[in-house]
């Protein structure tokens, strides 16, 4: 059962917190692939595939100042934006809401 912060729309797909620097695999109910990580203390939740190749942004890395890039081709994005920020990637990724409780790691669609 979901407790009062989460609410609206927030699905709950971890447990545990992400410690910083970690990049972790999730899923939402209706199958979208997330990539979980922590930024310095803030977590962030995006699509699990780099839109170069398809590669899983979770199996790459978390860089300084919220960049994620990806273990296949280099290509980098911005944590925050989902912005595109090195080619070979072009097109930007897909954010979700993220939202913390004592229960775990809660995610939506924006909007």
């Amino acid at each position: 059962m979901m407790d009062a912060p989460a609410v609206d729309g927030f699905e709950r797909v971890s447990d545990a917190t992400v410690a910083p620097g970690e990049l972790r695999a999730a899923r939402l109910s209706d199958g979208t692939a997330l990539c979980l990580g922590n930024s310095a203390g803030e977590l962030f939740a995006v699509q699990n595939e780099c839109t170069h190749s398809a590669f899983p942004l979770s199996e790459g890395f978390l860089l300084p100042g919220g960049v994620i890039q990806c273990g296949w081709h280099g290509a980098r994005f911005d944590c925050r934006s989902g912005a595109a920020l090195q080619q070979p990637a072009f097109d930007p990724l897909e954010r979700f809401e993220v939202q913390v409780t004592d229960s775990g790691v809660w995610v939506r669609r924006p909007g």
